[in-house]
C-alpha cells in the first residue's frame, strides 16, 4: 500500500533571487522552517539559530529562513535588503528564501500546509500566555492555526514530516532539544 500522504518535501519555494528551489533538495535532514522579520522585537533570535545552525548543520541540520512582512510591516525591504541586513548584524549563515505571507488568501502553501501540519497551541506559563494574548489580538488569528507573529518555528524530522510548532515566546534551549532528538 501506498504511502500518499504529503510531506513538505511536495513544496516548492521561491529562493531570495526568485528561483523556485524544491525542498525535495532538503531530504533526510532536520529542519526548522521560521518566517521572519529584521524589525521585531524577536530579531534578536537569529543570534541563537545562526548559533544552534553551526552547532549542527554538520549533523543534518537546517533551518529555512522566509522573511514575512505581514505583521505590522516590521520585514520592510527587498528580499536582498533583508538578506544584506541578517549577514551584517547577525552573521547569518542559512538559507533565507524570499519574503512571503504565511496567512490569508495569498499565504504561502508551505505555511498553510505547517499550519495544517502543527495547529497552534497556546504556551503554558503567565508570561507565554500574556504575550500570545497580545499577539493574537494585534495578528486577529485568535481561534485560527494562522501563525500569530514573525518567529514562529516549524520543526521538521528527516522524513519531511512537520513534528512540533514552536511559538516565538519558546526558549531556544527548548526547541535545541526537540531538534536533538531527531538527529
Amino acid at each position: 500500500m501506498e504511502n500518499n500522504k504529503r510531506s513538505v518535501y511536495d513544496f516548492e519555494v521561491l529562493n531570495r533571487k526568485k528561483e523556485n528551489v524544491s525542498l525535495k533538495n532538503y531530504e533526510g535532514k532536520v529542519l526548522l522552517i521560521i518566517n521572519s522579520a529584521t524589525g521585531c522585537g524577536f530579531t534578536p533570535q537569529y543570534d541563537e539559530l545562526e548559533a544552534l545552525y553551526q552547532e549542527l548543520n554538520e549533523k543534518g541540520f537546517e533551518i529555512l529562513d522566509f522573511p514575512c512582512n505581514q505583521f505590522k510591516e516590521q520585514a520592510p525591504g527587498t528580499d536582498e535588503e533583508i538578506h544584506q541586513f541578517c549577514q551584517m548584524k547577525f552573521n547569518v549563515k542559512f538559507p533565507m528564501f524570499s519574503k512571503i505571507e504565511v496567512n490569508g488568501e495569498n499565504a504561502s502553501p508551505l505555511f498553510k500546509y505547517l499550519e495544517e501540519e502543527a495547529p497552534y497551541v497556546k504556551p503554558r506559563g503567565l508570561k507565554n500566555g500574556s504575550v500570545m494574548n497580545l499577539l493574537e489580538k494585534f495578528s486577529n488569528t485568535k481561534g485560527t492555526n494562522e501563525i500569530r507573529w514573525n518567529f514562529t518555528k516549524f520543526l521538521v524530522d528527516r522524513n519531511g514530516n512537520v513534528v512540533k510548532r514552536f511559538e516565538p515566546v519558546i526558549k531556544m534551549k527548548k526547541i535545541k532539544e526537540e531538534i536533538l532528538k531527531l538527529l
